[in-house]
């Protein structure tokens, strides 16, 4: 039948077409073939924050960590002001980080063989409880004016809970989310705890000035741990791996043996515990302010800060950058650039040249710390991950409150400058050992596909 009518016809739009099942399919294998940080989707900075128990874990966990930085500067500041002269005071809180080291050193290994046997949370809960009351109990011996060995036996006993505690607060949050969210979740908890060791030390001053004794300042840390402790109630940890091993010694060093045949975790976390252990000069910072910088309480306070506000920042740009595609390299020069930071500080008389390097001392730190503690969680079974937690505590603890002796007693005998400065020069050497005896670090590629390497 023919149209006699002068009207074109009408236009139809064509259907959107469909992509066929099968098409669908293939693109979706494809993909899962892809490297993990090359996959759709990986990119959201937020995506830890998006699951429920992770977000009440970290706001209880950066309440906890802001009272403990708060109180630890109090203490550095309350135990040097007893002191007469630089090198006296250096030493007094040399013994601080000795005696916080101790009980780390002694229970990590054993804390680690509980936390992959018993209920992790539950494990923390307790932890906390004990620390809320060796603060408390800080707070009386700091208001009668008891002498140091007192103070020292309750920083002991609060330094004992943490030990037992902290194997468990590390290996708990791989089940707060999904193992593909887990680098975006450590760079944040490294963010997270950066900005309480901002606010914390900042607070200082303001809160000293307020409060008038150290003595109230140890009760908010207190206050602090329970906040973290109400938090914690609400958090529903996944389901876990646990093989029923009962303690043994063979048990108990299975994280050391694990360690000791893992190449990468061996090498980074024996390259950040030489490095703090050598290049740490936080613990001397009380001395520095009062000897040297010639600053107040305000001062000391922002001074502890520094660290703090660059690895913040370098955190903060880990997330929303691109993933590493050369990690290994970029470690390595990170610790390096730490060692020369150290350096600075150390032959500096200015406060604003010693705030910056101190600065940089964090930004670079900051990079270690994620790079490790992914390393750490992304290829421990989680069977495993209290006791390989546990041996990661050692280094810290060795890197951290042993540095910090060190730096004390070689602040004692070779004064102030020289210790600093030696140590920033050692750190520098390390690193060009570590790359030497571990070529493996210099090839880690992206952290994102650490997990494929996994045995």
């Amino acid at each position: 039948m023919n149209d006699s009518s002068d009207e074109p016809p009408p236009i139809h739009e064509p259907p959107e077409l469909e992509r066929p099942a099968a098409f669908i399919a293939t693109e979706k294998e494809l993909d899962e073939q892809l490297p993990v940080s090359a996959r759709r989707g990986d990119r959201d900075p937020y995506a830890a924050w998006r699951h429920r128990d992770y977000s009440l874990y970290s706001v209880g966990s950066f309440i906890a960590s802001m009272g403990a930085q708060l109180q630890s500067v109090t203490i550095g500041y309350e135990l040097a002001q007893r002191a007469g002269d630089a090198r006296s005071a250096a030493f007094i809180l040399g013994l601080v980080s000795l005696v916080q080291a101790l009980p780390v050193m002694g229970l990590a290994l054993p804390a680690g063989h509980l936390a992959d046997q018993f209920d992790r949370r539950r494990i923390v809960l307790i932890g906390l409880l004990f620390t809320a009351a060796g603060s408390i109990v800080l707070a009386w011996l700091s208001l009668t004016q008891h002498s140091l060995p007192f103070i020292y036996g309750c920083l002991f006993f609060i330094a004992t809970a943490q030990a037992l505690m902290r194997p468990a607060q590390q290996a708990l949050v791989p089940q707060l989310v999904p193992s593909e969210v887990l680098p975006n979740a450590m760079t944040w908890s490294s963010t997270r705890w950066q900005i309480a060791s901002v606010a914390g030390p900042a607070l200082f001053g303001p809160a000293l000035l307020l409060l008038k004794n150290p003595a109230w300042i140890y009760l908010l840390d207190g206050v602090a741990m329970m906040s973290f402790f109400a938090f914690l109630l609400f958090v529903r940890a996944q389901p876990r791996q646990r093989d029923g091993e009962p303690m043994t010694w063979a048990s108990v060093l299975v994280g050391a043996r694990f360690v000791w045949n893992s190449p990468l975790i061996l090498a980074t976390i024996t390259l950040d515990m030489f490095a703090v252990l050598l290049g740490g000069a936080v613990v001397l910072l009380p001395v520095y302010a009062e000897h040297i910088l010639y600053v107040d309480a305000t001062g000391l306070g922002w001074l502890r800060a520094a660290p703090a506000i660059g690895a913040l920042i370098m955190a903060v740009s880990i997330a929303y950058m691109p993933p590493m595609q050369r990690a290994g390299k970029v470690l390595l020069w990170s610790v390096m650039g730490f060692g020369a930071a150290t350096i600075v500080f150390g032959f500096s008389r200015n406060f604003w040249l010693s705030m910056l390097a101190l600065f940089f001392t964090g930004a670079f730190d900051a990079v270690s710390v994620v790079v490790r503690h992914t390393l750490v969680q992304l290829l421990t079974p989680d069977a495993m991950r209290g006791r390989v937690s546990a041996v990661n505590s050692v280094f810290i603890s060795a890197s951290n409150e042993l540095g910090g002796f060190e730096s004390g007693v070689a602040a004692r005998f070779l004064g102030l400058v020289t210790a600093v400065v030696a140590g920033g020069v050692g750190t520098i050497i390390v690193v060009a050992a570590t790359a030497l005896k571990w070529p493996q670090v210099k090839q880690l590629g992206a952290l994102e596909d650490v997990e494929e390497m996994k045995q």
